[in-house]
């Protein structure tokens, strides 16, 4: 692997508990091979796209369902899920119980169906579902479930169809990863959702279907310019608008005086015609500069563009609602980006680096923006700057995309790099899946809890936003982090923070009380990544995951204690705990909440859920 070159070195608050009394979760999990005897071959798999996309959204449901009310593992390997609010229940085989979550099914049923009426599709199964939930729910969003899952269900389908025609991954491993997540989060009701792109809009403008498209470009005055910029090179700052002036090459038509901003196209003709962008327009403060420049990808957000060798990624504002949230940047995670990036400058990177040489975090240390006359920013119009410290040659992966069961015909580029690795020191697979999760708990979760013991900062570091590098062997050998919302500065660390970076937070927004940020971290970095890379490997039939979890309470056991004791709490709270708070995406779903607005512990649906890794 040629080496990566280092960088220079959003919180949320809990919404109304929900909680029910949780049953634990069975300890001793349905063997994948076992379960999967008489059910036939696995629907993801089905030779008819819109089948698998249907199949693979009816298990998201289930499994959401399972997790947030706490539905204990059938003891005859038949789940029963009681719908007494429709009058009748869902009868579903089950094909790997996992004690972390992400189990797998085969086709759903409604109770006393003749045979010859089929599976239960994934609307219908949202529909039930949504019913049950809305119980007892005010102003419950079930039809807008529905109809994401439905447009989801629709989307998914497409882009199986695509990449089965087009198998093959281009040159670049990055934006090979960051195309992969066709089905999207397996613990989410409608992760393709994407409310407002056409058909044609949505083959252009994805990474599942390896859309790319030039930028769109505006002139902006200096009068109503905002930016801020703490990029350097060779020791000199560089002005944001200066870097954008670069990304768009010397072909763009850019008055004298004026500053290029660069847009996602879709962006522009949606935000053009409100009426603060529109005034700017009449007023000549912004002038329309039209296409322009190479063409860019998009990245597993689908608003941040990439372009193999270019020296920077534009994190793009896009009022698409994508999952929970409409993806428009705020002025406050802009300006969070920057400080981020000068907080590492002060020295604790060089601490960081010191004890994790191979960790970094993305820096996102430039923005480009627009204010109104009076000085109010004018929403639509934010684009972060994002460094790009990779190389087309640098196998890194976004840990998503590197689990993703449809990432080759053969399945997961995970299973492919462990089989290799099994042939060739001859070992059992399981074995150098275990070696191989060990390394990622040195080379990424130690890092990552490192900074919140020693710094009082805590990553948003869920598998999307986590970056992993491999050895030219496929050994984890380092990561990165990415993303300008998700840091949570510890509202207890304030005073050491401030100290190394006077008004810290101020513009930022960024300081959590302690217990919110201690719930929201364990969610991120030990429920959703690794429970979730646990659970990918079991799911796969890689390696037992109750193997894995003892590795993990081991790995936490010599955090909480002993040479390797780290300063960070959320060891001891994995390890102590019998039950852990959990982000529950349908519940959130069905509440109509956006992550992006409001304060933080208020943005999502949490509930209770059984620790695995407790008793």
């Amino acid at each position: 692997m040629n080496a990566v070159p280092r960088t220079e070195a959003g919180p949320q608050h809990p919404a109304p508990d929900t909680t029910v009394p949780r049953q634990r979760v069975s300890a001793a999990p349905v063997p994948y091979e076992e379960a999967a005897d008489g059910l036939g071959p696995d629907p993801l798999q089905h030779p008819d796209p819109h089948t698998a996309a249907d199949a693979a959204t009816v298990e998201n449901l289930l499994r959401c369902w399972v997790r947030e009310t706490g539905l204990p593992a059938p003891a005859d390997g038949e789940l029963r899920i009681a719908l007494p609010a429709g009058g009748t229940a869902l009868i579903v085989p089950v094909r790997h119980w996992s004690p972390v979550g992400l189990h797998r099914f085969g086709r759903a049923r409604l109770a006393g169906a003749p045979a010859r009426s089929g599976p239960v599709d994934a609307v219908t199964v949202a529909a039930l579902l949504g019913r049950e939930a809305a119980e007892g729910v005010a102003d419950a969003h079930t039809t807008d479930l529905v109809a994401r899952v439905a447009d989801s269900v629709r989307r998914t389908a497409v882009f199986l169809h695509d990449r089965r025609q087009h198998p093959a991954d281009g040159p670049d491993h990055f934006l090979s990863a960051e195309q992969a997540l066709l089905l999207g989060h397996p613990l989410h009701p409608a992760p393709k959702s994407r409310e407002g792109l056409t058909e044609a809009e949505e083959r252009v403008y994805s990474p599942e279907t390896r859309g790319a498209f030039p930028l769109h470009w505006v002139a902006v005055a200096p009068s109503v310019l905002a930016a801020d910029s703490a990029w350097t090179e060779r020791g000199r700052p560089v002005p944001a608008d200066r870097l954008t002036a670069r990304l768009a090459g010397a072909g763009l038509p850019v008055p004298d005086g004026y500053a290029p901003l660069p847009l996602h196209p879709w962006q522009w003709r949606e935000v053009r015609h409100r009426p603060g962008t529109a005034a700017l327009l009449d007023a000549g403060l912004l002038r329309d500069l039209g296409p322009c420049g190479a063409p860019w990808h998009p990245t597993s957000s689908v608003r941040t563009v990439y372009r193999s060798g270019a020296p920077a990624m534009l994190k793009l504002s896009l009022d698409l609602r994508i999952t929970n949230s409409r993806r428009e940047n705020l002025r406050k995670e802009l300006h969070r980006g920057v400080e981020v990036h000068r907080l590492l400058r002060t020295g604790l990177a060089r601490e960081w680096h010191a004890a994790h040489p191979g960790f970094d975090i993305v820096r996102d240390p430039a923005w480009v923006a627009v204010d109104a006359p009076d000085g109010g920013p004018v929403p639509g119009l934010d684009v972060v700057i994002r460094h790009n410290p990779f190389t087309p040659a640098d196998d890194v992966s976004c840990v998503a995309g590197l689990v993703a069961p449809e990432r080759t015909p053969s399945g997961s580029r995970l299973a492919a790099v462990l089989t290799r690795l099994a042939a060739r020191s001859g070992r059992p697979r399981g074995a150098v899946a275990a070696e191989w999760f060990l390394r990622y708990l040195e080379q990424v979760v130690r890092p990552v809890l490192w900074l919140d013991g020693e710094a009082g900062i805590a990553l948003e570091a869920h598998q999307q936003n986590t970056l992993l590098l491999l050895d030219a062997d496929g050994w984890p050998a380092g990561g990165r982090y990415r993303d300008n919302q998700g840091y949570y500065f510890r509202a207890s660390r304030r005073a050491d923070l401030d100290a190394r970076l006077p008004g810290i937070g101020i513009r930022s927004d960024t300081f959590v009380p302690d217990e919110v940020t201690d719930e929201r971290f364990t969610y991120y970095l030990a429920i959703n990544n690794v429970f979730g890379l646990i659970g990918a490997l079991g799911a796969q039939r890689l390696a037992d995951e109750r193997l894995l979890l003892a590795a993990f309470r081991r790995f936490l056991a010599g955090a909480v204690s002993g040479p390797g004791r780290m300063r960070s709490s959320v060891p001891a709270r994995l390890l102590e705990s019998p039950s852990l708070r959990c982000k529950a995406n349908l519940l959130t779903r069905l509440h109509g909440l956006d992550e992006l607005v409001g304060p933080v512990d208020t943005q999502s649906v949490y509930v209770t859920i059984a620790n695995p890794l407790h008793g």
